[in-house]
């Protein structure tokens, strides 16, 4: 596949509104790769602008971390691709260009952190499988509201309510946590796979004893996939399917530090932001959270 007739374009700002040396590519330890595909969403729409708002608002994050007493963004510096617009003349096309893409991109970042920008969840299978050439017994870790473990919906299997029943079967296991809205279907799925683990949002609500069970089931290294709806819609309602109950702030935090202290993060995403205009908080949360993985890479990579 000729990578250089899929059409890109600047990002609206970079990372932080980085600069410079802070941001140059050759040796930035961390890459930004935003991907605005929206095309199998079945409820709210929006998500194609989530790489935009993010960049936008992470403009406004403070380059102090209080926890890590750093600054993550000028110690490790980041660079912000330009924005990969996939072809539109079906999923299937879409998801192979940006499985082909997304690994010259790897190749290019090597050793250094890639994160990846969405858009709607089906963009994170072709990158978990790219991941998975580079990286035998690659794990994925799954923040999610839902198991996306149907084989297909609508008619495809390149929904996003199926991005892991794609990589299901080509990785060492796949853990999802914060698990709230699921079919029967996907249950069936899940117990019929035992690389499958399930680790539900009320189940977290108790005590932290889901952190060793989650951390337990992930392998090395790991892949990190964080659907927004993660979240409760209290602190992130701009996404498409928004279910009650959903992960908090500091819990995510403590157990995201862990998961990098324990485990090599490869690469990882941020995906399903659907902006609302005027609502600013839901964006900078997205932001800060992108931050913080970036903090929590460099100070694991020491």
């Amino acid at each position: 596949m000729d990578l250089s007739r899929i059409p890109t374009e600047p990002p609206t700002h970079s990372f932080l509104g980085l600069e410079g040396p802070d941001a140059a590519f050759e040796t930035a330890g961390a890459v930004l790769l935003p991907v605005p595909w929206e095309a199998t969403t079945s409820y709210g729409q929006g998500t194609r602008r989530g790489p935009a708002a993010l960049l936008d608002a992470s403009r406004y994050v403070e380059l102090y971390d209080q926890e890590l007493d750093a600054e993550p963004g000028l110690e490790v510096g980041v660079h912000t691709l330009p924005a990969l617009e996939l072809p539109r003349s079906g999923a299937a096309e879409a998801m192979q260009a940006l499985e082909d893409h997304y690994g010259a991109v790897a190749e290019a970042v090597g050793d250094r952190f890639l994160v990846m920008l969405g858009g709607e969840h089906a963009i994170s299978s072709p990158a978990i499988l790219a991941q998975a050439r580079r990286h035998p017994g690659l794990s994925v870790l799954q923040m999610d509201a839902h198991a996306d473990l149907r084989p297909s919906y609508h008619g495809t299997s390149y929904s996003h309510a199926s991005a892991m029943a794609r990589v299901l079967p080509e990785v060492a296991s796949v853990v999802g946590v914060g698990l709230r809205g699921v079919s029967a279907e996907e249950v069936e799925v899940h117990r019929a796979h035992a690389s499958s683990t399930f680790v539900w949002a009320d189940e977290m609500q108790e005590a932290d004893a889901w952190m060793d069970r989650a951390l337990d089931a992930l392998g090395d290294p790991v892949y990190l996939t964080f659907d927004v709806d993660y979240f409760d819609p209290f602190l992130m309602p701009s996404t498409g399917t928004p279910e009650p109950g959903g992960g908090t702030w500091y819990p995510t935090l403590r157990f995201l530090r862990r998961v990098f202290q324990e485990r090599r993060v490869v690469a990882a995403d941020v995906v399903e932001l659907a902006p609302v205009p005027g609502f600013h908080a839901p964006d900078f949360l997205a932001a800060k959270l992108v931050y913080k993985l970036l903090g929590y890479h460099s100070r694991a990579a020491g």
